[in-house]
């Protein structure tokens, strides 16, 4: 893809035919943040977008900075969320950061995971 890309932002039953959404917009960005600026604890998992193109990448690095700057214990999972928000330069900022994405996101719902399955001692 072009890193030139031609971009719009407009709401999400608004995006053009034969385009695609590759960020999340200012509207959006506020809603999110001002959730994020409620909560106690934080697990984000997963950018807001193709932060890795410049045109897309301003949704990401936003909610990277709410996170950053709230109150609440964070904790950031995978490897592009960890990329994103040392992209946006708030990493030392972020309570936990775990390679483990999906993986994480299994555990806390309550689902064995095979590697922990094999450390276990019945």
């Amino acid at each position: 893809m072009d890193p030139q890309a031609s971009r719009k932002i407009v709401r999400n039953d608004s995006i053009p035919q034969n385009w695609i959404c590759l960020d999340i917009g200012p509207e959006t960005v506020k809603v999110f943040s001002e959730e994020i600026g409620k909560a106690k604890t934080l697990f984000w998992n997963g950018p807001m977008g193709v932060f890795e193109m410049e045109p897309f990448s301003q949704g990401t690095y936003a909610i990277a900075r709410a996170v950053a700057n709230s109150s609440a214990f964070s904790i950031v999972g995978g490897g592009d969320s960890i990329a994103a928000v040392r992209k946006a330069g708030v990493a030392e900022k972020i309570g936990h950061l775990s390679t483990g994405g999906g993986a994480s996101l299994e555990f806390i719902e309550g689902k064995r995971l095979p590697g922990i399955e094999a450390l276990r001692k019945d």
